[in-house]
């Protein structure tokens, strides 16, 4: 005899809990929203693999480097090279910086608690003593603010862990468009599940962190310090960029009377489910740098529907914008379903229950997003 669960009572977003009871996604399936999701993530996925390739180019070969001029140019300097950076025709890698800033100041999971233990402290001054052995300057100075260096090597360490993350997520997104060309993923549910199994199958990938001065590597986050890729890397990301984020200047006062910004870090609403899509192209808007590099790697049929839209290519970051935040309700439903306590098929009440209080918490937190309007676009 199967035992149905217990319908959600009063919840605002009850229906998305009993969608997501029943297989079914935060997005609706739909032809259409196959098609925006697959594709965005395509355009995604090109660009996440050059944010996640200078990521870790900084962090590897830009470390304790007080101005780093062509931190952006991967070791690949040239007149050419240096005119399109100037002129902006580049992919846009500071938005990267914002997001692997956004990580690093909201904090959780493994990778921040190794960078406050004694262990990275002693990995760290080595490194140090060795980039600074014969420049008594910055060796006083090492003496005189002794946590200036270390705090340098701290943000390091999350260049490489948002560029280790990204790399997983950019094959991940790729590999869904092309197992859509093959016509292998038809529904939103299928897209859903592509990402929970990519999730799941590299959940154990060790984060981990050296550097080579001279001829000998330093370990600074060794794989000994147990870090990985989901539970330090990935729950932190949705939870800092996802949900959190940081106030869009323009947007909100900062001026503290005013109270537009909460002085809980924890009630932050700023992330991608949460942003609002008409800002994009202003000034000071960070997401509008990742709208103008997807833009550049549309598949043809996107780009298409873009063009016959009301306003054509008018408004092209904010219909970027748009798919780009369905999409992530679709990676939000792979989070979702990937930590939930118990399968979604359990015939256990109280397992039941532990689920339904499970989903019940993430859909409280989704009240205020976006999440009606993508399900109504």
């Amino acid at each position: 005899m199967v035992t149905k669960s217990k319908k959600p009572a009063n919840h605002p977003l009850a229906e998305y809990i009993e969608r997501l009871q029943k297989g079914g996604a935060l997005l609706p399936d739909s032809p259409d929203n196959v098609l925006e999701v697959v594709g965005i993530l395509k355009s995604y996925g090109v660009v996440l693999d050059a944010y996640s390739n200078n990521l870790i180019y900084i962090a590897e070969h830009q470390f304790l480097v007080f101005f780093p001029f062509f931190k952006y140019f991967n070791g690949e300097i040239s007149l050419q090279k240096l005119m399109r950076h100037w002129w902006h025709d580049r992919i846009n890698f500071e938005y990267a910086e914002y997001c692997m800033k956004a990580m690093m100041w909201h904090g959780g999971g493994g990778l921040d608690q190794y960078l406050d233990t004694p262990e990275f402290q002693e990995r760290a001054q080595a490194v140090i003593q060795a980039k600074f052995k014969n420049n008594p300057i910055i060796m006083g100075l090492n003496q005189l603010f002794p946590d200036f260096l270390t705090e340098m090597l701290r943000v390091s360490a999350y260049y490489t862990g948002l560029g280790q993350f990204w790399r997983v997520m950019a094959d991940m997104f790729l590999s869904l468009s092309d197992r859509y060309d093959r016509g292998e993923i038809q529904t939103i549910p299928q897209v859903v599940d592509h990402i929970k199994q990519a999730l799941v199958a590299d959940a154990l990938k060790p984060i981990t962190y050296a550097v080579k001065i001279k001829d000998q590597v330093y370990d600074i986050i060794p794989k000994s310090a147990g870090l990985t890729f989901l539970a330090d890397t990935a729950i932190p990301y949705v939870e800092a960029v996802f949900f959190r984020g940081t106030p869009f200047h323009g947007t909100v006062s900062y001026n503290a009377q005013a109270y537009q910004i909460p002085l809980d870090q924890s009630r932050f609403q700023y992330g991608a489910l949460y942003a609002d899509p008409l800002p994009i192209g202003g000034a000071g808007i960070p997401p509008t740098l990742l709208m103008q590099d997807m833009r550049h790697y549309l598949p043809d049929y996107l780009h298409e529907i873009y063009r016959r839209s009301l306003r054509g290519e008018d408004d092209l970051r904010v219909q970027i914008c748009i798919s780009f935040q369905k999409s992530m309700f679709c990676v939000t439903t792979a989070t979702i379903l990937g930590l939930m306590p118990y399968p979604l098929d359990t015939q256990d009440v109280s397992e039941q229950t532990a689920n339904q209080l499970y989903l019940q918490k993430w859909m409280t937190r989704l009240e205020t997003s976006r999440l009606e309007d993508v399900n109504q676009n």
